[in-house]
């Protein structure tokens, strides 16, 4: 499966009412696993970048203003993306952002696009209920290393989120181990469909028989008789 983790950093929180995207950063994952084909876009927004906005990445007009344009690198963007999961913090924020810049250009929303968008928000509130779920907080709790994270960076946010869904959907590879054999080659064994296999069924001999029921009646006299199973006998 290829996925892409995505994050943008934009000119502000209204991409209706004309704020733009100034950095995209996107990391893929090729069957959970990093494959360092990653993009990096700094962006020329055409307009000013709010002040609050300023102090969450840092990024300047200055220093944008010799950056390409949206349109400039839609296309790498739209080749790049085609056919991926997504995987995005608070998706909903950055579709809008997407969606208005490809709309100027004439394309449909990125969900037409891609094939599906996986929000690590929801998921992890789900996981953790009533809890801080922002990246800085996940990291903390994933034991995923933020410390290089002083402002919001497009490409940095996307790696650090890529660590953050492995650790959230680890459960979900719980039969597959992974083994580094010498010589740095690695082996997969996969999950095993049981089903095609008849097991046996070992009785217990005569003597294990007895311990057992011992075992029963002592818990049932230390329970004065109110143990379950004693209760079901006599249904």
């Amino acid at each position: 499966m290829r996925q892409i983790v995505l994050d943008t950093e934009t000119t502000g929180l209204s991409a209706q009412d004309g704020d733009r995207i100034i950095e995209i950063g996107c990391v893929e994952l090729l069957n959970r696993k990093l494959t360092g084909n990653n993009r990096h876009y700094y962006l020329n927004p055409e307009r000013d970048i709010h002040e609050d906005a300023l102090r969450v990445h840092g990024i300047s007009l200055e220093f944008l203003a010799d950056k390409p344009k949206f349109a400039e690198v839609a296309n790498d963007l739209l080749d790049y993306l085609a056919g991926a999961e997504l995987i995005i913090h608070n998706a909903p924020f950055d579709l809008g952002f997407l969606d208005e810049e490809f709309r100027r250009l004439g394309h449909g929303p990125t969900r037409r696009i891609v094939s599906g968008v996986i929000d690590t928000l929801v998921m992890a509130k789900e996981m953790f209920p009533g809890k801080r779920n922002g990246l800085d907080a996940l990291c903390d709790r994933l034991g995923v290393d933020n410390s290089g994270r002083t402002l919001h960076g497009a490409l940095l946010d996307a790696e650090l989120l890529a660590d953050v869904y492995i650790n959230l959907t680890r459960g979900q590879d719980a039969l597959v181990m992974e083994i580094d054999a010498p010589g740095s080659i690695q082996a997969e064994v996969r999950s095993l469909d049981l089903s095609q296999f008849e097991l046996p069924v070992l009785r217990p001999s005569e003597q294990e028989a007895q311990a057992h029921e011992a075992l029963l009646a002592d818990l049932d006299k230390a329970s004065q008789g109110k143990t379950v199973w004693r209760a079901l006998e006599g249904a």
